[in-house]
């Protein structure tokens, strides 16, 4: 009896796995692949948090929580709490900026694919057009 339980929870397990790997997996898509840029007037609200939900303010990034680097990403008030790291009208002096592109240090984020050039381009925008909570 025992057997016969065993072998089903094998091939169910065997059956299911590769599933569970190629659907389960957020990288096998890309982080936030789904979130695109406009060219100009790039919302908080629309685009940058949501990417951010997507890519940075994970379990053992920078949620809450972990504060990787001591930045959480989950709100615009977390985001613009360090001075610096987000300095409205000035991608070039925003150390967020600096490190999604690999201008500073590694590039974010870690361990995973980088942000797409329409990601970082965007977030270059939304701090041009003055980082609003929009």
């Amino acid at each position: 009896m025992h057997t016969r339980r065993l072998i089903k929870i094998t091939m169910v397990i065997g059956f299911a796995l590769p599933f569970l790997i190629v659907f389960g997996c957020e990288d096998s898509i890309g982080p936030g692949s789904d979130i695109v840029f406009p060219d100009t007037d790039v919302s908080y609200s629309q685009h940058v948090q949501p990417l951010f939900d997507q890519t940075c303010a994970l379990s053992g990034c920078h949620n809450d929580v972990t504060r990787a680097g001591n930045l959480s990403l989950t709100s615009y008030h977390n985001l613009t709490q360090r001075p610096n790291i987000v300095v409205p009208g000035d991608p070039n002096s925003s150390l967020l900026y600096l490190r999604i592109t690999g201008q500073i240090g590694q590039q974010m984020p870690l361990n995973r694919q980088p942000l797409n050039q329409n990601q970082q381009e965007g977030i270059r925008t939304w701090i041009e057009e003055g980082a609003e909570f929009n």
